[in-house]
């Protein structure tokens, strides 16, 4: 077995708003607009919107009725710390900074290299209306 992933699935707070985001930023990604389901799930208490591709599902779900008014912190146990996707050249990565910037997203961190990861680690990282941390990174020698 390959450790491949299939889908991820994260529960945001509004999903109408967690939405325009996901919607700009997912065809930046790769993600085809076209390929987007949305559906609700009564017998697990929630609405989901997929983005598919390929290689990739993401959905994001609401939360239950007695969650809603929880904040998201990353560094609760059982959380989701952040996620990277891989880009192919750090000129990738500059473009999509500027089209993070472009959608107001909160960018933690301009793309930098980060030598502590290892010596071609080039990122950026941003968070979605909810505070979900995301990173766009690219580790090859391009020097």
């Amino acid at each position: 077995m390959e450790p491949i992933i299939d889908h991820i699935q994260i529960t945001v707070k509004d999903l109408a708003k967690a939405e325009v985001f996901y919607d700009a930023l997912f065809p930046l990604l790769g993600f085809d607009p076209k390929r987007k389901v949305k559906a609700h799930i009564a017998e697990h208490d929630f609405d989901v919107i997929e983005y598919s591709h390929p290689k990739l599902a993401f959905a994001i779900t609401s939360p239950r009725q007695a969650f809603k008014d929880e904040a998201v912190h990353r560094r609760k146990p059982g959380a989701l710390h952040h996620l990277a996707f891989k880009a192919e050249t750090r000129a990738e990565i500059n473009q999509l900074y500027q089209a993070l910037l472009r959608m107001q997203a909160t960018v933690v961190t301009a793309p930098q290299l980060y030598p502590e990861y290892s010596p071609d680690y080039y990122a950026v990282f941003f968070k979605d209306p909810d505070g979900i941390k995301y990173e766009l990174v690219c580790t090859k020698n391009e020097s």
